[in-house]
């Protein structure tokens, strides 16, 4: 019922009370004050030899920072105290990700072995939890499809799509996308609507569902023996062909040579019409049991330990560089070096600059092969060797003339070069060859690249995958040649004929020695260094 308020003159006046002390108004924080003045000269790096940190962050103070390490053999959660004790303290030996540090209650929430957790110290208490959950597949399908659409609206290096009508293309499969019946067709859909940009370093990698309980150790793989074999031997058996230097095949205790014939893999007989990978398809580092007859004498049994596919290929491509080198080698008398590049990522780049040293030792020229190269972010690395400036050259008392090497960023090529690219030449492999020919360092030798160069990042997609963000553009100084779609060209273009590399035939190769032999012989006519000029001689 409503109350019925009285008359004014009615109303009874309120009992005197205590007054409440008053309280004193808080005082305002000061003001921040930042000190800018040479800031720069006031940074201090920490270093812990041999220690890589990740996931650090800090304390809610700014006093303190956390990270995640392996420091002396122990994993955990560190913390450094700033500004005077920089000794890295182990705050706990718990490891999660998505840390926050709450002030109040002095602990660390976070998700820990895919359950939010509370560390406070060297303690950790979880608090696993389970929810049944209805879900419109449809519609959760549609929403993870809106993400991928508007990621790439918002991310792609050209503000206009390549031209496309971005809207159009979102209606015209969404569709499809909310209707999958799996993931996999999802993906499969989402890669169509990136399709659409026709542009490179694009894609979508489909996350697996969560199997609870569901443990992946014990697949089997296809192992490999490290020998091709005969195609022309008609059997019984697999006649051996021919075995891949340090591979399985080739080593003492497993040894199998050309010629020797298999009979049998871990008892079963084997012939042309039976696929060897099926019964060297075993569990991971399992030994499989040969019988090998020999040209001459008795049949023996070989017990062999595969390796995989990736390690073999690994053995046949140092083979390959091995031949290309004793190519180059030959074909020039000596004077030209050759080196491969295999990629554009800090491994591939010190090999490159060992290469320097000991392909190019004595050498008048160096072929660079960057076939096949499938790309990263050292282009720039490479160029800075091979085109450091020149002041002036050491000599010894009787030596020969050269640059104290540990002077340099990087040890450096100053002599004449050819580059060699084909259409598998990629990203940073082709930014690579791009400069080479812009800044007039050598001739290149081959096929056109494909014309793919964005510098790409990548994002989540809810839980459904991970997309590739395409977000920075490649354009030639000068013209202001956008590099996606228009690929390194050639000063002189030599395509591979079918049958070739079953022949041990190089035609690009043998090109860039031909090429390279001339520019040597036209630099040694201006490009030797001059004689040292003593002051006597002054």
């Amino acid at each position: 019922e409503p109350k019925t308020e009285k008359p004014l003159e009615e109303k009874a006046a309120p009992p005197e009370e205590e007054k409440p002390a008053e309280k004193e108004p808080e005082k305002e924080p000061e003001p921040l004050a930042i000190d800018f003045d040479r800031i720069h000269d006031r940074v201090r790096s920490i270093s812990i030899r041999d220690v890589t940190e990740s996931g650090l962050f800090w304390s809610p103070t700014g006093a303190r920072l956390a990270f995640t390490a392996t420091i002396d053999g122990r994993k955990g959660l560190y913390t450094v105290t700033f500004p005077d004790d920089l000794k890295p303290k182990l705050l706990t030996s718990t490891t999660g990700s998505g840390p926050r540090w709450v002030k109040e209650k002095k602990a660390i929430r976070w998700v820990v072995r895919g359950a939010p957790a509370v560390t406070t110290g060297p303690k950790t208490e979880s608090y696993g939890f389970r929810v049944p959950q209805e879900i419109d597949v449809a519609a959760r399908y549609g929403a993870a499809f809106d993400v991928a659409w508007r990621i790439m609206r918002d991310r792609f290096y050209d503000v206009r799509l390549n031209g496309r009508d971005w809207s159009a293309i979102r209606t015209k499969y969404r569709r499809h996308a909310s209707l999958s019946p799996d993931r996999a067709i999802f993906g499969k859909v989402v890669s169509m609507m990136l399709g659409e940009l026709n542009g490179s370093h694009l894609g979508f990698s489909v996350s697996p569902e969560r199997r609870e309980g569901y443990r992946d150790e014990w697949r089997k793989v296809t192992g490999a023996l490290g020998v091709r074999w005969d195609p022309e031997f008609e059997g019984p058996g697999l006649r051996v062909l021919a075995v891949v230097e340090g591979g399985p095949a080739d080593r003492a205790a497993s040894r199998v040579v050309p010629g020797e014939v298999v009979t049998s893999i871990d008892g079963r007989p084997v012939d042309r019409n039976v696929d060897p990978a099926r019964l060297l398809t075993v569990l991971p580092d399992r030994a499989v049991t040969l019988r090998v007859r020999p040209a001459e004498g008795e049949e023996r049994t070989v017990v062999i330990r595969p390796s995989s596919l990736h390690g073999v290929r690994r053995l046949l491509y140092r083979q390959w560089v091995r031949d290309r080198e004793a190519k180059v080698d030959e074909a020039s008398g000596g004077r030209l070096g050759y080196l491969h590049v295999r990629g554009m990522m800090w491994g591939s780049f010190h090999e490159f600059e060992r290469q320097l040293h000991a392909a190019g030792y004595g050498k008048d020229g160096l072929v660079i092969d960057v076939r096949d190269n499938g790309g990263g972010f050292t282009a720039d690395h490479l160029l800075t060797a091979l085109t450091q400036p020149r002041h002036a050259y050491t000599v010894q008392r009787g030596g020969a003339p050269g640059y104290p090497q540990d002077r340099k960023v990087y040890a450096s090529w100053h002599k004449p070069i050819v580059v060699l690219i084909n259409q598998s030449s990629f990203s940073n492999a082709e930014i690579f060859a791009h400069a080479i020919r812009t800044l007039g360092r050598g001739q290149v030798v081959g096929v056109a690249t494909g014309g793919g160069v964005i510098s790409t990042g990548g994002a989540r997609v809810m839980d459904f995958g991970f997309i590739r963000t395409p977000g920075r553009g490649w354009f030639l100084v000068g013209d202001g040649e956008d590099l996606e779609q228009n690929g390194a060209r050639p000063h002189h273009e030599v395509w591979p004929m079918p049958g070739d590399a079953a022949k041990g035939i190089d035609r690009q190769l043998d090109k860039a020695v031909e090429v390279l032999v001339s520019d040597v012989g036209e630099w040694k006519k201006t490009g030797d260094l001059p004689k040292p000029k003593y002051r006597s001689e002054r």
